[in-house]
């Protein structure tokens, strides 16, 4: 089961998933909870990522409110080239490539829809990853679904135990509770989760 899905889950699958313009998770802008993080933050210099980005609703969002270094990347061409066209002027941060091959350092990466597409076999590999993509004491901050982890996906699901248990060695839990803005669809479905690298 395993290496079927990571037969499965590769740039092929993403990218035929585009092409047949299957993109359910895809909310049309940024959702709420995600919004409203954003709008606190007032240093607008913070070294951004957002993995995964698909389409890019946080990184327009970002954008358009004056954040200054934003980054993106994702594995699927088609996302990506459409962002590098609607942004020529920031083509270096908007990157076509695998997560886990990257390399840099971020204040804050932003987590929505990367972590539940992943095979659920990856998620110790994720929890690494974005310990070594922060700067000391940077942050995780995004949504976590929560409902139950079953063999059909994505999206895979999971629980508050299990995040806690994934992440709570590499990271201060600054926050995990139940979104209460989320969009209809996700009510009751989604986590909301600030998590701070130690």
């Amino acid at each position: 089961m395993i290496l079927i899905l990571m037969m499965l889950l590769n740039k092929e699958y993403w990218k035929n998933r585009y092409q047949n313009d299957d993109t359910g998770w895809d909310t049309g802008s940024i959702t709420q909870p995600l919004k409203e993080y954003v709008d606190q933050i007032t240093d607008k210099n913070l070294k951004i990522l957002i993995p995964g980005a698909g389409n890019g609703h946080e990184f327009d969002y970002l954008v358009e409110h004056g954040f200054t270094n934003v980054w993106v990347i994702d594995i699927a061409d088609q996302p990506i080239q459409k962002l590098q066209s609607k942004y020529p002027q920031l083509i270096e941060k908007i990157l076509l490539g695998d997560f886990f091959d990257h390399d840099s350092q971020y204040d804050i990466i932003i987590e929505q829809t990367f972590f539940c597409a992943l095979d659920p076999e990856m998620r110790k590999n994720y929890v690494s990853k974005m310990h070594s993509l922060l700067f000391p004491k940077a942050k995780i901050v995004g949504l976590l679904f929560d409902f139950p982890l079953t063999p059909e996906g994505p999206p895979f699901g999971g629980s508050k135990k299990e995040y806690l248990s994934l992440f709570s060695e590499k990271f201060f839990i600054k926050k995990i509770e139940k979104a209460y803005n989320s969009i209809k669809p996700r009510a009751d479905r989604e986590l909301f989760f600030i998590f701070e690298k130690k």
